[in-house]
């Protein structure tokens, strides 16, 4: 499927599929998005020493910019294993083009953003001290197949229902809660009434939050 650059509302860039009349993120703020969903409503609730993070899927890489730049802020006294999958990479020249670190003040971010890159699919990476990346190319489904630690977070980002509905329905979900620890945290931008039956379904807890910019809800999901 042929792709193009967009620029989104906050001034930050975008995938959009014509084919499926799709973005990779919220046309009223790429940015915005994944720092409300992602960093506000996710790894800013999790105070464990070790969090182990499972991303559906990587797409762009910004949610991973975004959970470094987070972590530059603090006193780094705990670790982050970022596991991401992504069955259909970005190009080369699209990584360029989308340059995700000029939305940022600090200069580091620059060669971060090109190592997240650069960094071998399938292998653990340190992209800096403490935080560690793990790209997996495999299709959504594959994750039961995967051997991960007990993830504690869950960056549920993957394609609307409107476009790939079966990313939204029991199957999926429960492959993903499989890998997550009790008390761990699903965080999406969706607040479909299906998906939060489902998560119920499956034994957690659901909490709807404030949406990022141009939504009115989203969804928090505790493992319980």
């Amino acid at each position: 499927m042929e792709r193009e650059i967009k620029t989104t509302n906050d001034g930050s860039k975008t995938l959009f599929i014509s084919e499926l009349n799709e973005n990779y993120h919220s046309h009223h703020g790429a940015l915005q998005e994944a720092e409300h969903v992602f960093i506000k409503n996710g790894l800013n609730l999790i105070n464990d020493y070790e969090i182990n993070i499972l991303e559906l899927g990587f797409g762009t890489g910004l949610n991973v910019l975004v959970t470094i730049n987070e972590y530059l802020k603090t006193d780094k006294n705990h670790i982050i294993n970022y596991f991401t999958l992504e069955k259909y990479p970005i190009n080369e020249s699209e990584i360029e083009n989308l340059a995700y670190f000029e939305l940022f003040d600090n200069i580091e971010l620059k060669n971060i953003y090109q190592k997240i890159h650069q960094s071998e699919w399938e292998k653990s990476i340190e992209i800096i001290p403490g935080f560690h990346l793990y790209k997996i190319q495999c299709d959504f489904f594959d994750l039961k197949n995967i051997d991960l630690p007990k993830i504690n977070l869950v960056y549920y980002d993957c394609f609307g229902a409107r476009v790939q509905p079966d990313l939204w329905e029991m199957p999926l979900f429960e492959m993903v809660s499989d890998k997550m620890n009790v008390n761990g945290l699903l965080t999406t931008y969706s607040s479909k009434g299906s998906v939060r039956r489902v998560l119920q379904d499956l034994n957690f807890k659901v909490e709807k939050k404030q949406g990022p910019p141009g939504k009115r809800e989203m969804i928090n999901a505790i493992k319980l």
